[in-house]
This record gives structure tokens, sequence and C-alpha cells, in this order.
């Protein structure tokens, strides 16, 4: 019984930590705009814009590239923060 105690506290545990797995970017950005492939678009107060994938992670964004909305809008990249959302996403996770 002491393991299962163990484990299901772990579980918890770690299901509470994902749940603020880029808090940070969620803070940071002025708009998220969900995708159509399931990414999410986030433009900062600056108007720059990053992209993550439906993963988690920060992936590159070409800029001029078109990107479909999942509510229908087209969006058309202005730029490619990568390592800026990478660092959002990040942020609290140190080992």
């Amino acid at each position: 019984m002491n393991a299962r105690f163990l484990a299901c506290t772990f579980a918890l545990l770690l299901g509470a930590a994902s749940a603020f797995a880029g808090d940070a970017a969620r803070s940071s950005a002025k708009e998220m705009v969900p995708l159509k492939n399931g990414d999410v678009l986030y433009v900062f107060d600056d108007g720059r814009m990053a992209r993550e994938n439906r993963y988690g992670r920060a992936i590159y964004l070409k800029p001029g590239e078109t990107l479909q909305a999942a509510d229908g809008r087209t969006i058309q990249a202005s730029s490619n923060e990568v390592a800026r959302l990478n660092y959002l996403l990040q942020k609290g996770h140190s080992n």
C-alpha cells in the first residue's frame, strides 16, 4: 500500500507540474492563435511571432509564411522568435 501511495502522489505532482508548463509563454504573449494543424501561433506585444507545435516545442517559423488559423483566418508570419519562445516554454523547468 505504501508503494501505491507514493506512485499516486508522484503521478499527481508530475501532472501538476506539467499543468504549469508554458505559463511564462502564455503570460508574455499578447495573443495566442490556435492553428488548423494543431500548432499555436504566439503574437507578442512587440508584434513579433513564434510557433509552438502540438507537442509543446518551439519550432521554426519562416517570415512571410502563410498560416491557417483554426477559425479560418489566414495569417502571414512577420518574424521568427523561436529562441524567445523556447526560453519561455522552458522557464521554470530547470533540473
